[in-house]
């Protein structure tokens, strides 16, 4: 067993917080760098851990000079934007041991397009869908659908990167047509294609398997709550809040483990790109079905910080099982505990949010200090010792408890403690509702 090692995390939110946390753990570690991370992340640490900030997630060598300033002996890049811009290879490259996908192997979340063509080779369900690359083709196309069915739903959804929020809701042909315009005003051009996807109702659930190119380990379940209002409401976001395990796939696991993990896995390895690292489904129960929305290539953000704490065996040594391609050989435990994430944001968040910039956070470390509860840092600046919001979603606050109610009850006292000057404190506040509605008739 390695002694005193150093790890250097790539990627600035509550989910980097969540992995740091995982490493701390173990004994083999010594030392943390999380690049660009967030102030909050080396707040009252057991372990050291430093905040390089000068760094960009979209800049490979930027995340290579970090690791050749610290020379870490494993570096973590856990980021969607760092994988899709190749630091993975990049820091292979120079001779670096590194966690995560390779671009090309990120590709399943970069590029939309090629993860459903993707998907229909290895005969994976998910909706149907068609791509445009112009809003006169989708246009034509959405007027023939809503022609044949007024009510029908559909999604628009960019094929790049968007943070979470590039998937667009349509239930009338008007909406359908607004979202095909806003295609073009995302980022970096990751609406310049994009997809008109059949829109699926039913119940959400993610799943978390780590891969070392020939076996699989499968993690617990969470769901996630990507809509900024109570009960699937509002815009899309990055995610406001997540429980772990969920309870509606508690029969469906073989299936989706057999159908979407091992098929994917399996089909990227036939395909020539053995998948190594983290894979997220994203998937919908739909009349009763599983079924397939999206592969990422990474922790997601809220469920990490609500699937990762519940792994007892060491980190470390799981990530060097995978990197040496012997996960087969290590005994992967998880707890039974249950754990309910709720997201703090600044109020206007995921649209304007400039109000609540630079105001203080009041009420964080007596939520630190409440039993059960974990803080991690997000959009969070730290000055002179007070905590000032910086950012659209500023922290995750998770509970823990041996059911849904112990862990929302925890969750809840906790965040109703923090508020944010001038009131601009958002989170919602229905986060586990269906387990605990489940849990109570089951009980």
């Amino acid at each position: 067993m390695a002694q005193n090692l150093s790890v250097l995390i790539v990627g600035s939110g509550a989910r980097e917080h969540a992995i740091s946390n995982s490493y701390e753990k173990s004994t083999q570690v010594e030392k943390i760098i999380v690049a660009p991370g967030n102030d909050f992340a080396c707040y009252k640490r057991k372990k050291e851990v430093i905040i390089d900030k000068n760094c960009s997630l979209k800049d490979p060598q930027s995340i290579l000079r970090i690791a050749e300033e610290y020379k870490p002996d494993l570096v973590d890049v856990a980021q969607d934007d760092a994988l899709a811009k190749g630091t993975v290879d990049l820091l292979q490259e120079n001779k670096f041991q590194v966690f995560g996908p390779t671009r090309n192997v990120a590709r399943i979340e970069w590029d939309k397009k090629w993860s459903r063509e993707f998907m229909e080779r290895q005969g994976i369900v998910q909706p149907e869908f068609r791509y445009f690359d112009n809003e006169n083709s989708a246009k034509q196309y959405v007027e023939e659908i809503y022609e044949k069915d007024l009510g029908k739903l559909l999604y628009v959804k960019a094929t790049g990167l968007c943070s979470g929020k590039g998937a667009l809701k349509s239930v009338n042909l008007e909406q359908a047509i607004k979202n095909i315009k806003c295609m073009k005003n995302f980022p970096d051009g990751a609406g310049e294609l994009f997809l008109v996807e059949e829109g699926l109702t039913g119940e959400e659930f993610s799943y978390y398997a780590i891969s070392d190119g020939k076996s699989h380990y499968l993690f617990k379940s969470a769901q996630d709550n990507k809509t900024i209002f109570n009960f699937d409401k509002g815009d899309q976001t990055g995610g406001m809040g997540a429980v772990c395990p969920e309870m509606a796939t508690k029969n469906l696991v073989s299936e989706i483990e057999e159908q979407m993990i091992s098929k994917a896995i399996k089909g990227m390895a036939m395909e020539g790109v053995p998948y190594k690292g983290i894979l997220y489904l994203g998937g919908i129960i739909d009349k009763g079905k599983p079924m397939n929305i999206e592969y990422n290539a990474r922790w997601g953000d809220p469920e990490c910080q609500v699937v990762l704490p519940s792994i007892k065996t060491d980190y470390v040594d799981i990530i060097r099982a995978c990197l040496k391609e012997k996960l087969k050989e290590i005994e992967i435990h998880q707890d039974n505990k249950t754990r309910v994430c709720v997201v703090g944001a600044s109020r206007g968040y995921p649209k304007d949010y400039s109000q609540a910039k630079v105001k203080r956070i009041f009420g964080i470390e007596k939520a630190m200090n409440l039993e059960g509860v974990t803080i991690l840092g997000a959009g969070i600046n730290i000055e002179d010792g007070k905590f000032y919001a910086n950012g659209g979603r500023l922290f995750s606050v998770v509970g823990e408890g041996d059911d849904i109610l112990e862990a929302k009850q925890k969750a809840y006292s906790a965040i109703a403690g923090i508020n944010v000057e001038g009131n601009n404190l958002h989170y919602r506040t229905d986060i586990g509702w269906r387990d605990v509605e489940r849990f109570l008739k089951e009980g």
